[in-house]
């Protein structure tokens, strides 16, 4: 029930935020405010319809998500693997077992595979 309460809270401050901006921010539009905004430099100019992407950022944000993946699959993983405790204060075997240490073991060993791949094809230079 409090996740259900708080998925509802967010929703509602969200459809708020987005329903209430229109009628709060100031409305003085001019040509340098609807121009796009590159760090303060003027902006280059691009041909119509878009122009093409170097594929390194495309690598560089699959990279990221594959290595995001990898915390997330690394945390609860690393939480869950503490000892156990029994009441009279011993310790008991870890709750995950070797069976677990070994599937992580391999988990990593292919990610540093990929990340060594991607290394050696100098995935990683921005030169």
């Amino acid at each position: 029930m409090p996740i259900l309460v708080l998925a509802v809270l967010a929703g509602g401050f969200a459809i708020f935020s987005v329903a209430i901006a229109p009628f709060t921010g100031p409305k003085r539009w001019n040509r340098a405010k609807l121009d796009a905004y590159e760090c303060g430099i003027e902006p280059t100019p691009q041909p119509v319809g878009g122009g093409r992407f170097p594929l390194k950022y495309m690598v560089t944000a699959m990279l990221f998500i594959v290595f995001d993946i990898e915390i997330i699959f690394l945390y609860p993983w690393a939480v869950s693997f503490a000892p156990l405790k029994n009441d009279a204060g011993g310790v008991l075997s870890s709750g995950l077992g070797v069976f677990a240490l070994v599937e992580m073991l391999l988990f990593i060993v292919t990610v540093l595979v990929a990340y060594a791949y991607v290394w050696r094809r100098k995935g990683l230079d921005w030169d």
